[in-house]
């Protein structure tokens, strides 16, 4: 999509306004009337990420994340092929299952089929501007019923020194879609916002690392607010 690579810097400033208007909003404290509960987590993520024959691509991803001290809570696992609609647009199937330690029973395990579209908006000087909008069908061990989420990312980055030393910032927004059995709610359900730098490794590999602002509603005036240290590096082969 040739005309979206130099686009107007007059567009691009509704963009990046946006994306740091969601990270304030985050970052903001929830409201006093709120139940608020806050914890320090580390989240790693590994992903494996390329290209099949000319147009075929594909994600592999691990991402444990750990809480109150080592326990793990939970672990992630992902997988999606997809297929570049152009150089800047690709859509993929993919499912998911995640795993949940719980004290006392069995463990908790949630599978989820998504339909991604990942978008490149524009590339300003040294920078990328990026959209990646997940559509979710949700089933967990716990209760019957199919969630449907929607969840929306803006990413934008800005390479700072010729290393290629990139600044990184994004906001991710979770909105589901009904109700279920098993607890689902439709409605706002989280938002994520990411501050950090994104470490070239070698080739076309990178190394993301910083600070992560997780904010999830919990119903019923209740808050909870994770400090996420969180590291991921995704190897492009």
């Amino acid at each position: 999509m040739p005309g979206l690579r130099h686009p107007p810097f007059r567009l691009l400033g509704p963009v990046l306004s946006a994306v740091l208007l969601s990270s304030l909003t985050l970052l903001a404290p929830p409201p006093a009337k709120a139940q608020t509960v806050e914890k320090e987590q580390v989240w790693l993520n590994l992903t494996v990420m390329g290209a099949m024959g000319e147009n075929g691509v594909y994600f592999v991803e691990a991402q444990p994340r750990f809480g109150d001290g080592a326990r793990l809570e939970p672990l992630l696992l992902r997988a999606a092929i997809g297929w570049k609609l152009s150089p800047d647009v690709a859509f993929y199937q993919g499912y998911g299952r995640i795993i949940t330690q719980i004290d006392q029973g069995p463990n908790l395990a949630e599978d989820r089929s998504f339909q991604q579209l990942s978008w490149t908006i524009a590339r300003p000087q040294r920078g990328e501007i990026s959209s990646r909008t997940r559509l979710e069908q949700r089933w967990r061990s716990d209760g019957s019923g199919t969630a449907w989420r929607l969840r929306e990312m803006i990413r934008a980055e800005r390479q700072v020194a010729p290393s290629g030393l990139a600044g990184l910032a994004y906001a991710e927004v979770f909105v589901g879609l009904n109700d279920t059995e098993w607890g689902a709610r439709s409605g706002f359900d989280q938002l994520r916002s990411f501050v950090g730098a994104e470490v070239p490794v070698g080739g076309q590999s990178t190394i993301e690392v910083g600070y992560l602002n997780h904010w999830v509603d919990q119903g019923r005036g209740r808050d909870r607010v994770n400090h996420v240290a969180s590291i991921a590096l995704f190897l492009r082969p």
